[in-house]
């Protein structure tokens, strides 16, 4: 297909990440290559922005400012958690026609992707030649068709750096500490804590992941052996963890839920101070602390990881690359490269196959007793978060 003529909308949504804008940027420094994109827009706060039409000329930006922004955490044009209704899919496609809008760009995770299916779908209904690509980002690593996502290498960094900080802590006072962290149906984020690793007793001592069934008996057991072999425990636990029945053990706590219908499990300490209380009382271990990481690794200054930002950047050209090319809407994908050495291929992939639906941890990176990860994992991850900070001491207090 021939690429059409017009001007470029690109937006964010979903929660931001540490580097979410370095796709934002790739695709608009991308777009300035191609002259079948006569403009660059911006619409702040996702589809909400489009709506009421806030645009941000793009188009007027140096390339200073972009690549200072690129460097930036967080979501520069804003963000938003909603999904188009029939009307709204209506009154979008009047307004960017008003805007000689050919290209659209969606960057986000799987509810993302499926607002840009459900918008592409109508497009093709209404015979409209609209552009319409998702470009992928979560911190919780979750989206089909994907390696990984961008945002999630710089997140586990986060997470491996905290632990290893959090173990060291806790090496020195002993007792239980317990770390909530963000995960609502896969592990990847959670089980990331088993990089802070760097000798056979470092924490993170026991990691309990949404894959498998949590079972608050085993939970004590598990942390009453370690305690008694270390006199100490450090515990990583993903919130979307459940029973044996499939039923979240935090959603006892949150009844709230997004306009896609996910249940809000972030933004509260309910489940770790719940975990903690009925470890005092079954295992009978005094010092026992717990912590929730919540929304801290999504946007945190100075620790994306390297490997992170190239790809998120290299996502957000690929998207407009496709589109320029002939592809009429699609999703990026990253994909990963059978070699000796780490590298990625980037793929156009169709809607459909990333939209709404997720990803989970897969059995080799578990082990058997469910609560920890395998050398798989770490193999797997390791290049993905990158060089993690040293740490020393003594020998005769290991």
């Amino acid at each position: 297909m021939k690429a059409p003529v017009g001007n470029m909308l690109i937006a964010q949504s979903g929660g931001p990440t540490m580097v979410i804008n370095q796709s934002l940027v790739g695709a608009v420094l991308e777009a300035r290559k191609h002259k079948c994109i006569k403009h660059v827009y911006g619409a702040l706060h996702g589809i909400q922005g489009i709506l009421d039409e806030n645009f941000l000329d793009l188009g007027n930006e140096t390339k200073a400012t972009l690549e200072a922004v690129a460097v930036t955490p967080s979501a520069a044009l804003g963000t938003v958690r909603k999904k188009p209704t029939a009307q709204d899919c209506e009154a979008i496609f009047q307004i960017m026609s008003r805007h000689d809008i050919a290209y659209f760009f969606y960057i986000g995770g799987n509810d993302s992707a499926e607002t840009v299916h459900i918008i592409n779908e109508a497009a093709r209904r209404a015979g409209s030649p609209l552009c319409c690509f998702h470009i992928p980002k979560t911190i919780d690593n979750d989206l089909r068709e994907n390696d990984h996502t961008p945002g999630f290498g710089s997140a586990a960094r986060f997470v491996a750096s905290a632990f290893m900080g959090d173990d060291l802590d806790n090496r020195a006072l002993g007792g239980v500490k317990i770390n909530i962290i963000m995960g609502r149906h896969a592990g990847f984020l959670t089980a990331a804590a088993a990089l802070a690793r760097t000798a056979p007793d470092d924490g993170p001592h026991l990691i309990y992941l949404p894959e498998r069934p949590f079972s608050l008996d085993r939970f004590a057991s598990d942390v009453a052996a370690v305690y008694k072999k270390l006199g100490r425990c450090v515990v990583a636990v993903s919130e979307g963890i459940a029973d044996e029945h499939g039923t979240s053990i935090a959603s006892a706590f949150s009844k709230e839920v997004d306009s896609h219908g996910n249940a809000q499990l972030s933004g509260t300490g309910a489940l770790g101070d719940y975990l903690a209380t009925e470890l005092k009382a079954r295992a009978l271990i005094k010092r026992v602390r717990a912590d929730t990481f919540g929304y801290l690794q999504r946007s945190f200054p100075g620790i994306a990881s390297k490997t992170d930002a190239v790809e998120a950047r290299g996502v957000g050209a690929a998207a407009v690359k496709f589109a320029t090319g002939g592809e009429l809407c699609g999703s990026v994908a990253i994909c990963r490269v059978p070699s000796e050495d780490y590298a990625v291929e980037f793929k156009c992939v169709p809607l459909r196959k990333v939209a709404r639906e997720t990803r989970e941890m897969p059995p080799s990176f578990i082990n058997k007793a469910g609560n920890n990860v395998t050398q798989a994992f770490i193999k797997y991850a390791a290049p993905i978060v990158g060089d993690l900070p040293k740490i020393t001491r003594f020998e005769a207090l290991r």
